[in-house]
């Protein structure tokens, strides 16, 4: 697993809302509640583009975790 550099995510802000983001852990994304989007990390590197974010699930909005997801697909 990735970790993200502190230094970076005080740096790095959703493109689509200007929101900061969050680093997910066990999702291995950047997630922004603002836009409810969520941007992968792919081979350590931020994939910064709303055309890759993944849409936040309304379960992931309203309880503000993410939702487990195993990987596939």
């Amino acid at each position: 697993m990735v970790k993200v550099d502190k230094e970076l995510l005080s740096i790095l802000v959703c493109p689509a809302s200007k929101a900061p983001l969050v680093f997910d852990e066990d999702n291995q994304e950047l997630v922004c509640k603002a836009s409810g989007l969520a941007y992968p990390i792919k081979d350590g590197i931020p994939v910064m583009l709303e055309s890759r974010a993944r849409v936040l699930s309304a379960d992931e909005k309203l309880n503000g975790s993410p939702v487990k997801h195993s990987g596939k697909g």
